[in-house]
């Protein structure tokens, strides 16, 4: 099947051409079509198969062919979770739409808004935004969505999973009551499925692939590893295998930080991306990881859908996520576009239950390999680790970071204790009372004088 194929105009051929694009992928094949027939799609594929040309693409052909309004409101808005996401998107619209007569915006947190309004002004027909920038800017009376035909979702089920439930539904009601909805997701949860009830019309079901399944040219494996060693195991690797490129996934931020700094004083050049930093930082690090300037760039779960590197050869869980779900969107980085790609993961001992979560998700095992002078000692204790299916509750925002709750140490009294302690203190009263009085009858007092006892 050709792109030709779809219905897409011959401005749009060319620029899938010249993006070097031959064929539609499975997504695009059975998307494409639905939409340009103007139907609500709820659309499920795994991360790196092209799903975001797969609603681009449609979206610019209807917009090409309806009447072009003198003042460019924003005719289709495409809502995303992340900041890195929202600028790819951005980028793949602009390359798609580079023979038609349409504009196209990004707006996302972490910058200045000065520039992002300034365009929205001049009027734009597409905008891809994350919800938190988009509503400050409507709440500023910037911006309007009165004049939206087609609204997407993307990557639903990670919006869910970061808390943007909320925030959805108030767009939802900032935007005009008939449009065409389109919901893309790499998983159809229960929550994504009444999230979809909520406000799509007689959706078009399109799965290109079961739920939670890894792109079959990526080679999956393990090493086993004590924690201790994984940075030595993973130096030895990059080294030895001249690895080029490679996108390292930790669990935390500092997590990350700590591992850049231990890259690099092993003389590999890397960066690290996580929620902490700011957009001009990543923007930086993620392109100069591209341009080949930085040959590691170690990540948290923030980028595990954001990111697109064309022919990512390596990913690594350094540390295995708690979300097995989260595993399949991390590999996904690499294998893109029918490439192929390695994904390796550095499990220790007290990680096999998550090897087993993810393992039991995948309906497959994963391979297991070992390195000499790597071996896992026995003697190591394994320690039980909760697997999760969704992302776990933020902690207790009561306690200051890096402080723990204070712990009454002292032993509960029993009732018998408690009772005579209570004794004890009335008789004290009394007898201090007592002692007062008699003072006082003896002319007691700080200007009295005592009676000389004996």
């Amino acid at each position: 099947m050709s792109f030709k194929s779809l219905g897409l105009s011959q401005s749009l051929l060319h620029a899938v051409d010249k993006q070097g694009y031959k064929e539609p992928s499975p997504i695009q094949q059975k998307a494409i079509p639905v939409i340009l027939e103007r139907k609500d799609v709820l659309a499920s594929a795994q991360t790196g198969t092209g799903k975001t040309a797969g609603f681009t693409l449609p979206i610019l052909e209807i917009l090409s062919q309806g009447k072009q309004l003198r003042r460019r409101p924003i005719r289709s808005l495409i809502l995303t979770p992340t900041r890195e996401l929202a600028a790819q998107i951005y980028d793949n619209v602009k390359a798609y739409s580079e023979f038609l007569h349409l504009e196209t915006s990004v707006i996302f947190g972490g910058v200045k808004q000065h520039n992002q309004v300034r365009e929205i002004k001049n009027g734009v027909d597409i905008l891809v935004a994350t919800p938190g920038r988009l509503l400050d800017l409507h709440n500023q009376g910037l911006l309007s969505l009165a004049h939206v035909e087609i609204l997407v979702l993307d990557e639903a089920d990670r919006m869910l999973d970061m808390g943007f439930l909320r925030d959805i539904k108030r767009i939802l009601k900032l935007v005009p009551d008939r449009r065409q909805n389109l919901l893309f997701s790499a998983t159809f949860s229960k929550e994504i499925k009444q999230l979809a009830g909520s406000f799509m019309h007689d959706p078009e079901m399109v799965e290109a692939t079961p739920e939670n399944t890894a792109v079959e040219k990526i080679i999956q494996k393990i090493y086993k590893v004590d924690k201790s060693q994984k940075a030595q195991l993973l130096t030895k690797l990059i080294n030895e295998g001249d690895w080029q490129q490679a996108l390292i996934f930790t669990r935390t931020k500092h997590g990350a930080n700590r591992l850049s700094r231990k890259l690099d004083q092993k003389g590999i050049s890397s960066a690290a991306i996580h929620g902490d930093k700011s957009q001009g930082a990543r923007t930086k690090a993620l392109a100069g990881f591209k341009e080949g300037k930085v040959r590691v760039l170690v990540a948290t779960d923030i980028a595990a859908r954001g990111l697109d590197i064309p022919l990512l050869p390596h990913v690594v869980n350094y540390e295995l996520p708690h979300v097995s779900e989260d595993y399949v969107h991390r590999i996904g980085r690499t294998g893109r576009a029918g490439a192929s790609g390695e994904a390796i993961s550095l499990v220790a001992p007290e990680e096999g239950d998550l090897v087993k979560a993810i393992e039991k998700l995948l309906g497959e095992k994963i391979p297991v390999e070992q390195i000499e002078g790597f071996s896992v000692k026995e003697s190591v204790s394994v320690q039980k680790v909760k697997v999760v299916s969704k992302a776990p509750k933020q902690k207790d925002s009561s306690v200051e970071p890096g402080k723990k709750k204070s712990l009454n140490w002292k032993r509960k009294k029993s009732s018998d204790q408690r009772n005579s302690d209570k004794v004890g203190k009335e008789r004290n009263k009394k007898r201090s009372f007592g002692n007062s009085a008699k003072n006082k009858s003896q002319g007691g007092g700080s200007s009295g004088r005592r009676k000389k006892r004996y």
